[in-house]
């Protein structure tokens, strides 16, 4: 009986999962808005019914899609500050490890804007401000470490520093949108990263 409730418990956890990367991909070849239960249950060979079983409603959902990206970007980030050997090779490698992550999710930044633009404060936008919030500390952290150790301009302001990379990333993922080319933001990421960088490093 106990193997019986946790092979039932793995099937509902791959289906939970399964709709999540099913909105995604269908994020990317839509207005995310117009994404219905229909298309979603469509596109994953099952019944609404057999969808509902998992969410409840369409915006928990949209809660679980942002709690998976939420989990997945923080590691790649995390992985990749981790992994650097300096506060400056943390920061752009983090920089380009978001890049990729958007590039390699093209729906994410779709759901993500479609979902800040609703003026209800939903789930899936707390979800998304716990994540800024852990983010900008991560890289508030970076930027005063390489202040500390006289890679970054002391005069450098650490708040506005953060909120201005992770501005950059938003510009170059708008621009993509824009033009439909998210695969380009790979060439302009480490342009765009080394002029960021020539405003807050330390000329020696």
């Amino acid at each position: 009986m106990k193997e019986r409730k946790q092979s039932i418990r793995l099937r509902a956890d791959e289906r939970r999962a399964m709709t999540v990367q099913t909105v995604i991909e269908l994020a990317a070849e839509q207005n995310p808005a117009e994404i219905t239960t229909s298309a979603m249950a469509d596109r994953m060979h099952i019944t609404q019914g057999a969808l509902f079983r998992h969410f409840p409603t369409k915006d928990s959902i949209w809660q679980a899609v942002m709690e998976w990206v939420a989990e997945h970007l923080w590691a790649r980030v995390d992985q990749a500050a981790e992994a650097a050997d300096s506060p400056i090779e943390a920061l752009e490698a983090v920089f380009m490890a978001h890049i990729h992550f958007v590039v390699q999710h093209a729906g994410v930044p779709r759901i993500l804007f479609g979902e800040l633009q609703r003026a209800d404060d939903t789930e899936a936008k707390r979800v998304v401000r716990t994540l800024l919030a852990r983010y900008g500390g991560c890289l508030q952290a970076l930027i005063e470490q390489g202040k500390s150790q006289g890679e970054l301009t002391p005069e450098t302001e650490t708040e506005a520093a953060a909120a201005l990379f992770i501005v950059t990333i938003q510009g170059l993922t708008m621009q993509s949108l824009i033009t439909g080319k998210s695969g380009s933001m790979r060439a302009k990421a480490p342009k765009v990263f080394a002029i960021y960088l020539r405003g807050i490093r330390r000329v020696r």
